[in-house]
């Protein structure tokens, strides 16, 4: 396989598990050059890191050696930096969400149609071992019909992590735990559902943050095939507590707890999977193994190499927008919303 040179924009929080992924990965990827705006950043970045560090966008975009750019910075810079790669002919794996609306992560997905160029979103947890598992049980269809199904994210961040300027603010970030934290367990839950109908929701600010977004957030769902449901996420319970999703279906109850999996089945087989245990959900949000970053990782490479749609596509993460807009919108007007 072609060897790709890596761009990376944005160097904050979110990039650890980008850049050890990208370090295992050495033999399929270099990084070529790493930039943010910010020039104590950059510094710091260069300090604690052999990558090659540039001192502007425009030394990446116009590197025609750099075909592939991360692209690692708050949602609302994502749609002109997304346009500016397109043009300059590069791949793409954007940080999620997509956007802070699906309106404009279409105009991204056209962008990069556009520039016939591939398009991923970080939206990795389809990619642990657990949810592969779950995938194909429920692809074989030996689950049966689904019949109710659940999400639950209940977790805990601390005043510190708040503390960040911007950080749940709606200028920054877009949104609060719906699009922040539980917009990972919503993607995986709807990819192992099928599609969402209705949604009808209620979304509040807690009284713990001085914050503009939701941050407690509960939801009834009916799914396309009839099935009905239930969506719950929040950042106050304390301790923090790992997502759970559950799929009652007419042949078995599946249950994932973050990363464990486990099958009852009526005939009375009982498919156990154990898995990494999880600490997201807790005081650090970065507390997880790159693998399923590498996993997307190596999907996104692999799609370019056989010119075929990425698994976790930014067409694909529009459908997760999709959702937790129609459950905001739900929430303002005290009615269920359809989604489309």
């Amino acid at each position: 396989m072609a060897k790709h040179r890596v761009g990376v924009i944005g160097l904050g929080m979110a990039l650890k598990p980008h850049l050890k992924s990208l370090e295992e990965l050495s033999d399929r990827v270099e990084i070529a050059a790493c930039f943010t705006p910010s020039a104590e950043r950059r510094k710091a970045f260069a300090a604690a890191n052999k990558h090659p560090v540039v001192d502007s966008l425009g030394a990446i975009l116009g590197d025609k050696s750099i075909d592939v750019v991360f692209v690692l910075t708050p949602p609302m810079s994502h749609l002109e930096l997304v346009e500016q790669c397109a043009v300059a002919g590069k791949h793409v794996l954007l940080e999620k969400p997509i956007d802070f609306t699906s309106a404009r992560g279409e105009q991204q997905v056209a962008a990069m149609d556009k520039a016939d160029r591939k398009f991923a979103v970080m939206l990795q947890h389809r990619f642990r071992d657990a949810s592969r598992k779950l995938r194909a049980a429920v692809q074989s269809g030996e689950l049966g019909e689904l019949v109710s199904a659940s999400a639950s994210i209940r977790w805990w961040r601390t005043p510190e992590y708040f503390a960040q300027p911007g950080r749940g603010m709606k200028a920054r970030d877009g949104g609060g735990v719906l699009i922040t934290q539980a917009i990972h367990t919503l993607d995986l839950f709807q990819s192992l559902t099928g599609p969402i109908a209705k949604v009808t929701a209620f979304a509040k600010t807690s009284p713990l943050r001085k914050i503009d977004t939701e941050d407690i957030v509960a939801g009834a769902i009916e799914f396309k095939n009839g099935a009905i449901g239930t969506i719950d996420a929040t950042t106050v319970s304390y301790p923090g507590f790992p997502e759970k999703l559950e799929l009652a279906c007419t042949n078995a109850t599946a249950v994932l707890n973050a990363e464990t999996l486990d099958i009852y089945f009526k005939d009375g087989r009982h498919a156990h999977h154990e898995g990494a245990a999880s600490k997201s959900g807790g005081t650090d949000p970065m507390a997880f193994p790159n693998d399923a970053h590498k996993g997307l990782i190596v999907d996104f490479l692999y799609a370019i190499d056989n010119n075929r749609e990425p698994e976790s596509s930014g067409r694909e993460s529009l459908k997760v927008m999709r959702l937790i807009e129609a459950m905001l919108a739900s929430a303002e007007q005290g009615r269920p919303v359809a989604i489309g």
